[in-house]
Order: structure tokens, then sequence, then C-alpha cells
């Protein structure tokens, strides 16, 4: 079954800007009811406004009110929260879903870009939390009333850097890696019962976050195959096709949206 053939609702995590918010933007464009989450009700509010041309509720509410916004809806969220409260964010989304989720896509992350030695513990703590303990625990809550109806999909957004080593952000790659391997390993225990479970993982691609390293990001595409940073879109344009009845019998695989920069070299 195709998105146009019935709407859907989707969990977006970190996307009130970036690839989350151009990946929620693609999503409802093609007819799925997206959920956007992020610590920034401001931001979230913005987004849900873009996509459905309205303004969310207005209250100061961590959550505005699907019933005035059907295509899309904001949640406040911290992911660096205790597994407890994750749980009971998981909750909200479940409720908001009208009990229905269909899909999840795993988005939000920390990166320090700090070599090892100057890593805090503060930032240790947040990158781990943030990067594989909330996919864990969100999974967890969610995926199983997925596999008991017999369908959905979970995207993970891993990257690039997940398969080199890097001198100041070994960290982040290493928590992307494992978190791909997650997404393996639930493809192993939820596909049987219909859920599929997949990555798309960037390149060096632009986003706001790293709008000041143009010229870093520049150089270090230009010898790639594609000759160019990725943009945000062609990452979501990846992750809807995984979450659609087109990518039926794709299970467990890592699609990478990288321009080829972990493959091939043209000089």
């Amino acid at each position: 079954m195709t998105t146009t053939e019935q709407t859907r609702t989707v969990l977006v995590t970190g996307s009130t800007s970036g690839i989350g918010a151009a990946t929620a933007r693609t999503l409802a464009a093609q007819g799925w009811r997206v959920i956007v989450t992020g610590r920034d009700t401001t931001r979230g509010d913005a987004i849900v406004m873009e996509i459905t041309g309205f303004s969310p509720a207005g209250d100061g509410s961590d959550h505005s009110d699907i019933s005035n916004n059907p295509k899309a809806i904001f949640i406040r969220s911290d992911l660096a929260a205790e597994p407890d409260v994750l749980r009971d964010f998981a909750a909200a989304v479940t409720e908001a879903a009208g009990g229905q989720l269909d899909a999840i896509v795993h988005n939000a992350a920390l990166c320090p870009a700090v070599d090892t030695v100057s890593l805090t513990d503060a930032d240790l703590e947040a990158t781990l939390a943030v990067n594989i303990r909330a996919p864990h625990v969100l999974t967890a809550a969610l995926a199983p009333a997925m596999a008991a109806r017999g369908h959905g999909a979970i995207v993970v957004i891993g990257s690039w850097m997940a398969h080199i080593g890097h001198p100041i952000v070994g960290l982040y790659s290493a928590s992307k890696a494992a978190e791909i391997q997650l997404a393996r390993s639930w493809a192993a225990e939820f596909g049987p019962r219909g859920v599929r479970v997949n990555t798309v993982s960037p390149g060096a691609t632009r986003t706001p976050i790293n709008s000041g390293d143009g010229d870093v990001i520049a150089a270090m595409t230009a010898p790639t195959p594609a000759g160019r940073p990725g943009i945000p879109e062609e990452v979501a344009d990846a992750v809807a096709w995984l979450l659609s009845g087109r990518a039926g019998y794709v299970h467990g695989a890592e699609i990478a949206v990288d321009g080829g920069i972990t493959t091939a070299r043209t000089a």
C-alpha cells in the first residue's frame, strides 16, 4: 500500500532543522502525517506552520493540537533524557498518532567536534544518550505495536563517518556505527513481523549546523564522484523511498547518500 492510498503517521526525531526538517517536509508532501520533534518549540512550531500552512496551538505547550493540524504536529522532546522520560514521550507520540504509529525516522544526533583528550564527560554522556540510548528506548517502546499490526518501517540516519577514522569526531563516528548495527539487529528482530528497518547514511551535507564550514565541506567533497556536498532534501528522498511500499523487499540495508565519499576518489 502506498502513502497515497492511506494517510500514515511518522515520527521524525530531531526534525526542527537540517536533514530532519527536510525529511518532515518531504514526507508531508507525500501524504504522511508527520510528528515533528526537537527541543526548540519555536522552531518546531515553525516547521509545522510551514507544512500545514497555519499556526499550531500557540499556547506555549509542549505539543500542538493534532485536531487543528492533521498534516503535522510538534511534540517537544529532549532525547538526552532518562529512559522513563523517553518512554513517556513515546506514549505521547502514540496518543498523537491516534494509537497507530506507522513509521519512525531516527534522525536526532549530537556530534561533539573535539579530539579524544578534549572530550568532556558531559559530551560523552549526552552523545551516547541521544545517538544510541534514545533510538534504542524509542524503538523498544514503539516498534512492538507496529509488529503486532504486521506492518511498519523504521529508518535510522547513519553517517559516512561510521566507516572512516577521523581525529576529531571519534565518538560520533563510533555512535553512528553502533546505531547502524542496531538497525541491522532490529531488521532481524522485527522484520519477520512486518516491520522493515533500514539505514540511510548521508555524506558531507550542507545543513544550518555546519553553515560556517562551507569551504571545508566543499574541499572535502571536491574529489568525490559527485564533486559537491549533499543537501538535506537528497537524504530525505532516500528516507521517503525506504518508508514507501516501493521498498517493500528492502530489509537491513544501509543506503549511502554520500556522493561516493566512502567508496571512490576522483583525484
